[in-house]
């Protein structure tokens, strides 16, 4: 449970205040944090180690670590957002850093010399500028490093460790925070090539796998329902009857989805004509709702009536006017407000809110299975981000640099000599070789004594990626810089 600190008055305040008070530089409030003073100074003054490869990092909390109390404590609003990573640019104990927040999860994407150090880095902002202590959130917290966080990031896009597993919008909220991070100049080299490859990882999950398939909650899989009877739910009629979330819901998915006309019967005729400009539809009394049912072919009820509000006996009158067209039946209320009889009725089909929760679960299940196939896309996705990271280090950038190098020239060299070369002896071709090599050696001296001298320069990384682009020697598809 959330400690009472988090729901105090006090700490709600904390997304009205001025962004000035976000400048960890200013805040004093010693009775809400310990030593807060010194966990300022620690992000000022955190020196760069001598091994200076960089780590990446991730620092979160989500809906399954967090109740939403502490989540919205934590969460960013945009100018806060800006404001961290204003301050996290600013720390020499963080290199690169993207910040993620959304109502189920925030999380902060660094690469860093040394990764402990941007951890307490992290968490020290977030007690300074949330005015809570560490210790009322580092329960929490997850730390992901190296592999587990790469591994982290294209779960979080590929929606797998979403609150509902292949929703959409994760993604769209990920490159958001990626275009903020790139505006504000905190993402480099290597969260650059990481987002770049989360994205066309996110992108195979999608394509490859059914994962987003089916719908898993009550007003799209009403929906999706409408689109399997009728093929196309373009200008198709719409009544709704009553009101309710989720049956409002579901009008909206349809209106998404080119819906026609819609049709709003309430018993307070009022109440109807508000919710029919919400929709720019046409409000009808609730008496006309019978001789509604010859022109629509969607009706969504949800009211509170206790009785059937539409009897087998009226919709079968009903469908020999219509000649048998299609009719669909969304009944959302509890108790019933659809006859379920209705369905004996050639062409109608009646499903309820047990119904549509049944097609629910199996979409789930569904779901969690194209899961399974969408973790081996994944974890492909690693191997090959590890094997670029692990080119940035000097030694395998220049080796590759020469093997390229000189594979070109010992092809050149065989042409030759087997062509307008052949009248050379063995001997004659050895000593083209070895100049050849000569050559080599001296056009590669420079560059290697550069980049071993700047092995632990501020911008090893930006050095190394460049060679490789320049030379072309990474061959991994979908990752545009």
């Amino acid at each position: 449970m959330v400690s009472q600190a988090v729901r105090s008055g006090k700490t709600g305040e904390k997304k009205y205040n001025n962004p000035e008070q976000s400048n960890i530089n200013q805040m004093k409030r010693s009775d809400v944090v310990e030593n807060r003073e010194e966990n300022v100074c620690r992000m000022k003054r955190a020196p760069v180690p001598e091994n200076c490869r960089t780590d990446i990092v991730l620092l979160g909390l989500n809906h399954k670590t967090a109740e939403v109390e502490l989540r919205e404590c934590l969460g960013f609003s945009k100018d806060e957002a800006d404001d961290a990573l204003q301050a996290f640019r600013d720390s020499p104990a963080i290199a690169e850093v993207v910040l993620l927040s959304t109502c189920n999860r925030v999380e902060l994407l660094m690469a860093a010399h040394d990764a402990d150090q941007a951890v307490a880095t992290a968490k020290a902002y977030l007690s300074a500028t949330k005015h809570l202590p560490v210790s009322q959130f580092e329960e929490a917290l997850y730390v992901h490093t190296g592999d587990e966080a790469v591994r982290h990031i294209f779960r979080v896009a590929a929606s797998l460790d979403s609150m509902v597993v292949g929703e959409p919008q994760i993604l769209g909220q990920l490159k958001d925070a990626y275009y903020t991070a790139t505006l504000r100049r905190t993402s480099g080299v290597v969260l650059n090539r990481l987002l770049h490859k989360t994205f066309f990882v996110a992108k195979r999950v999608r394509t490859e796998t059914g994962i987003g398939d089916r719908a898993v909650s009550i007003s799209y899989a009403a929906t999706e329902l409408g689109r399997k009877i009728f093929g196309t739910l373009e200008e198709k009629k719409v009544l709704l009857i009553g009101a309710g979330e989720m049956a409002e819901l579901a009008v909206e998915h349809l209106i998404q989805h080119r819906a026609g006309d819609i049709l709003v019967a309430n018993r307070t005729f009022e109440r109807g004509l508000e919710m029919a400009g919400r929709f720019n539809g046409q409000a009808v009394r609730f008496e006309e709702i019978p001789d509604c049912l010859r022109a629509v072919d969607i009706i969504i009820s949800s009211t509170g009536s206790p009785d059937f509000i539409l009897t087998k006996d009226q919709v079968r009158k009903v469908m020999r006017a219509r000649k048998n067209r299609p009719l669909f039946f969304i009944d959302i209320a509890v108790p019933r407000d659809i006859d379920p009889a209705i369905n004996r009725i050639a062409n109608t089909y009646v499903y309820d809110i047990d119904d549509l929760r049944d097609v629910i679960e199996e979409n789930i299940e569904d779901r969690n299975r194209e899961a399974l196939r969408a973790g081996r896309i994944i974890d492909e996705g690693v191997i090959r981000f590890r094997q670029w990271y692990d080119s940035l280090d000097v030694v395998p950038t220049i080796v590759a640099l020469r093997e390229k190098l000189w594979g070109i020239a010992e092809t050149e060299i065989r042409k030759s000599l087997g062509h307008s070369l052949s009248h050379l002896s063995p001997e004659e071709g050895q000593a083209i070789r070895r100049m050849t090599t000569a050559m080599i050696n001296k056009m590669l001296h420079d560059p290697t004594i550069f980049l071993k001298k700047n092995g632990c320069h501020s911008g090893k990384t930006a050095y190394l990626d460049a060679t490789r682009k320049l030379f072309k020697l990474d061959d991994e598809e979908g990752v545009l810089l």
